[in-house]
């Protein structure tokens, strides 16, 4: 190869390694928005169960027994992760608007990576829901581990979905999430992407995300209603 076709070549190569990771990128993202669906689900299922029949929480321990049994592939359903999932339906009302549907079936396009079959709409899909519900979009785009800290540690909903945000705007791992959360991090930064709007709004709105700054006695008082 001559000059200008080793360039050319390095451009290709380049390409394909660029696109080869966005599908790596969207495929792990559509498989922790499934994963987070399912156990909403399943929180859904164990708690209209226990309110239809009257069951009380013993139920729970063993369901987690009888799972082992009968799926001994797959991790996560414990009795301390199904209570979680009870709690997290419980406080995410908001995903019924996608409820069981998994997110693969929401957009009909479909590519395969490394043997996985994931829906190239998936990303653009769930930057969508940002505009519809932004507690589903960004919900969905962060772990269950990081779930599980925000639900436990941050009380009221609104500085619960910064920290999720600064979660993925960041690339804060669970660790940095919860030392963040004790230093009280939302209020000692000022430049908040989303809280403006939601502070003049007073809610959650279609249309409401926007880029400004908000003063921190602004996002205490949003946090606050």
């Amino acid at each position: 190869m001559n000059k200008n076709e080793l360039s050319l070549y390095s451009e290709l190569l380049s390409e394909i390694k660029a696109r080869v990771r966005q599908a790596q990128q969207r495929a792990v993202l559509s498989a922790n928005a499934e994963m987070i669906l399912m156990y909403w689900d399943v929180g859904r299922m164990i708690a209209s169960r226990q309110e239809r029949e009257g069951w009380g929480a013993k139920v729970i321990p063993r369901l987690a027994v009888d799972l082992k049994n009968e799926l001994p592939e797959e991790k996560g359903f414990s009795p301390a992760n199904l209570k979680r999932m009870v709690r997290f339906w419980n406080e995410t009302p908001e995903f019924s608007s996608i409820g069981a549907r998994p997110v693969r079936q929401i957009a009909g396009d479909k590519s395969s990576v490394g043997g996985t079959e994931i829906s190239a709409q998936t990303v653009r899909q769930l930057s969508e829901l940002a505009t519809e519900n932004l507690s589903t979009a960004l919900l969905l785009q962060v772990s269950w581990s990081h779930n599980i800290a925000l639900m436990q540690m941050v009380k009221d909903k609104s500085i619960r979905l910064w920290y999720a945000r600064q979660t993925i705007e960041q690339g804060w791992s669970r660790d940095v999430l919860t030392a963040q959360i004790k230093s009280q991090a939302h209020q000692r930064l000022a430049v908040l992407p989303f809280a403006t709007s939601l502070f003049r709004r007073g809610g959650f709105e279609e249309g409401g995300v926007q880029t400004g700054v908000c003063r921190q006695d602004e996002f205490l008082l949003l946090g606050s209603r």
